[in-house]
């Protein structure tokens, strides 16, 4: 994968210590995160594992590649899953949060209003509500 990537890591390992470092440097362990999805791709158990090193509160607006995501999950697969994110440190949330900061409503989600990376758009009934002007992390 590095090679096909252009990466600066001769090995998985390596990426791997280096991008907890970088969280790690940028993080501090009283921080909160909101991460949107796609957290962890390869073996599950390694790959979760490895994020239990992360410093910060880490909260999860799971996305379609994560084994906690109603929109590409079975209720049995999330409720086999959960248990290992928990453990290792991921507090789940819904797939679309919304709320106010510094007196700004704000919409997350892992999916953005309309539009795909595909020909077909995918996943539309785990959306956003479409776009009323308000501003979306995704």
């Amino acid at each position: 994968m590095s090679e096909l990537a252009d990466r600066p890591y001769s090995t998985v390992d390596e990426m791997n210590d280096g991008l907890v470092r970088r969280w790690n440097d940028t993080v501090s362990p009283d921080s909160v995160v909101l991460h949107l999805g796609d957290v962890a791709l390869g073996p599950i158990e390694e790959s979760i594992a490895l994020t239990a090193q992360l410093n910060g509160r880490r909260l999860l607006v799971a996305g379609n590649h994560d084994r906690v995501a109603p929109a590409t999950q079975s209720k049995r697969a999330i409720e086999r899953f959960l248990p290992m994110y928990e453990a290792a440190g991921w507090e789940i949330l819904p797939e679309v949060i919304e709320g106010n900061r510094h007196g700004y409503r704000i919409i997350a989600s892992h999916y953005p209003y309309g539009g795909d990376s595909q020909e077909q758009d995918r996943h539309t009934s785990h959306r956003p509500r479409w776009d009323d002007g308000v501003p979306l992390l995704h």
